[in-house]
């Protein structure tokens, strides 16, 4: 990965996270990594809609959603994810 490709995980926290089609299901509240390899594991949504509420996904031991950092497609203005990967 260029250098210039990397990003601070303070820099993805807050983001507005979306699926490709558009739908809204909140905002990036932080980032779940294995400690050993840096790896990403999720990112924990904060201030989820209506729409992501009613979905079955992934819940932390507090209740935060928890979305697979493996869906993320693109990272830009918003983090974009594969709605397809999470449900």
């Amino acid at each position: 990965m260029a250098e210039e490709d990397k990003k601070l995980s303070k820099q993805l926290v807050g983001k507005t996270v979306v699926s490709k089609t558009g739908k809204r299901f909140g905002e990036v509240g932080d980032i779940i990594f294995e400690t050993k390899s840096g790896e990403l594991i999720h990112m924990l949504l904060s201030n989820p809609t209506s729409y992501t509420e009613k979905l079955e996904l992934e819940k932390d031991k507090n209740g935060n959603i928890l979305i697979p950092f493996s869906a993320v497609i693109a990272i830009g203005d918003f983090m974009v994810i594969a709605e397809e990967d999470i449900i």
